[in-house]
């Protein structure tokens, strides 16, 4: 048994490089053809599809971890130990003192190096699970760059967004300035009509289409006002949001929040429907004779 235990080799134990494990291995293999349990096979990455391969060699964390996965290299588990039966104790009755200690070192002796082959297996164990836990270590930290990158995009959208929301607000207002318009515009058209075919003696009365396109003029300042109000109401809420989310930190807030063409335009067809009913109700020639 001594014998045995000495001429056998022992493998020298080398550090394995710490390498990345691919989750893609065992995609497309059946049952059988995966590893046996206590043996973890990694596949390189060629054997990958050619998109998730891309994909993995994009993302992969620039560690030696990252750089050994991408040149195709293997890890496998240490396999298991078989372990030998211990053995006998040696019967040293009636024996004379030297020979029963030298039978008895022996003995030590195949025990110790019984013990060194299970040391040796245990260390390789063990850098085994270092180079996994380094392995997730990278990986914990890639997840963590992209967790920030993530948020950066986050709040890049979001500051968008309400770029985007203010904008809608300035078409809504764009559709409230048409149809005012629309309104001034053909309720004034009818008063002056009506009023210079009245004066030219074409028709005796004039009243009731005079005061119908007046009405419309007050109708269009009435809507034009009301849609200004609410488009100031709503563009001083999102300012307030905006400075809220940008004390916060989660909108950076670089870009400028310019003032509302639409809003200038809007108060300066305001102040015409204004003079267009101050003219028709006091009779004053505001736009000329």
């Amino acid at each position: 048994m001594a014998a045995s235990l000495a001429d056998r080799p022992s493998s020298p134990r080398t550090r394995r490089p710490a390498i990345g494990i691919n989750p893609l291995a065992e995609q497309g293999t059946s049952r059988s053809d995966r590893p046996q349990a206590g043996v973890l096979a990694l596949a390189p990455l060629g054997s990958c599809p050619d998109g998730l391969a891309a994909a993995a060699r994009r993302f992969l964390p620039p560690t030696a971890m990252g750089k050994a996965m991408a040149e195709d290299t293997h890890l496998q588990r240490p396999a298991p130990m078989a372990l030998p039966p211990l053995p006998p104790v040696p019967d040293t009755t009636g024996q004379e003192n030297g020979a029963a200690s030298v039978e008895l070192a022996r003995f030590r002796s195949e025990l110790s190096e019984l013990r060194s082959r299970m040391s040796e297996h245990r260390t390789d164990l063990s850098e085994f699970r270092t180079s996994l836990s380094q392995h997730r270590t990278d990986l914990s930290e890639h997840r963590t760059d992209l967790s920030g990158e993530r948020t950066e995009m986050s709040m890049r959208r979001t500051g968008m967004s309400i770029q985007r929301t203010r904008m809608s607000a300035d078409r809504t207002l764009m559709s409230v300035q048409r149809t005012s318009l629309s309104l001034i515009g053909f309720g004034f058209t009818l008063y002056q009509t009506f009023d210079k075919l009245h004066d030219m003696g074409t028709i005796r009365s004039s009243a009731a289409p005079r005061n119908f396109g007046a009405a419309l003029i007050v109708l269009g300042i009435l809507l034009l006002v009301g849609g200004i109000s609410r488009h100031l109401q709503f563009a001083f809420q999102l300012r307030h949001v905006r400075a809220e989310l940008k004390e916060a930190g989660l909108v950076h807030g670089e870009m400028d929040y310019p003032v509302s063409l639409t809003l200038i335009t809007s108060i300066l067809l305001l102040a015409i429907g204004v003079l267009a009913i101050t003219g028709i109700v006091f009779h004053i020639e505001v736009f000329g004779a």
